[in-house]
């Protein structure tokens, strides 16, 4: 597996190279900051660690200009501690958002795990699933409705797949958490929240309203 850092910081740089190492993980840094693309194409990452401020242009740029080839994961990595960073990144497509301060070992937990479901757990994810007037392609990262299609992230189809799979029961917060992450103790219940509103709203964005449903101190269930 290949790893792209897009950090300024050549000290975290070169530990985080060494540790991924460890790990049989080939992690790289950038070169030039005004021409991020052209590495990552270069390198075509499995996963792609981002912090949020960088020379000429800031981590939120690269993450939009990735996400308009790829669907690749993608980290964010920041000092940056207010709210409205960790949602923005998830509204672009980004996958977590860890803080700096980090402990290896947790960002080490993610990563693997965030590699795991995207590269070696896709045979469970449902192919298709048809729901109400549309139809979700879990392989193909989209939703087709009668006169639109939306596109989704890994997270929100994943999330949707879990949902489609226990449709008519509600799957606790907790389920998903651990089924996205592993281990719930590595992400912020605020994630998730955030993943299912954005997926809410490509859901209406097709018509498709209070598809997910929210059962007080419980979880959600995907309703007919």
């Amino acid at each position: 597996m290949d790893l792209l850092i897009i950090e300024d910081d050549e000290v975290l740089i070169d530990e985080l190279i060494t540790r991924f190492n460890e790990w049989d993980v080939n992690a790289y840094g950038i070169s030039d900051f005004s021409d991020v693309m052209s590495d990552f194409i270069k390198i075509e990452p499995s996963l792609v660690i981002i912090d949020i401020t960088l020379p000429k242009y800031d981590g939120f740029h690269w993450c939009r200009m990735i996400r308009n080839i790829s669907r690749v994961p993608i980290i964010f990595l920041s000092s940056r501690d207010h709210p409205t960073d960790m949602v923005m990144s998830m509204q672009m497509g980004a996958d977590d958002y860890v803080q700096k301060p980090f402990n290896f070992e947790v960002l080490n937990a993610k990563v693997q795990a965030l590699l795991r479901r995207t590269y070696e757990y896709q045979d469970k994810v449902l192919d298709v699933f048809k729901f109400r007037n549309a139809v979700f392609d879990f392989k193909k990262l989209m939703i087709t409705g009668d006169e639109d299609t939306v596109e989704l992230t890994k997270n929100e189809s994943y999330i949707l797949s879990i949902l489609s799979q226990s449709s008519g029961d509600t799957v606790s917060r907790t389920e998903i958490i651990e089924a996205l992450w592993d281990d719930s103790k590595f992400i912020s219940d605020n994630t998730l929240t955030v993943n299912i509103n954005r997926l809410r709203k490509k859901l209406e964005n097709i018509g498709l309203n209070e598809a997910i449903q929210t059962k007080t101190g419980i979880g959600y269930i995907l309703k007919e």
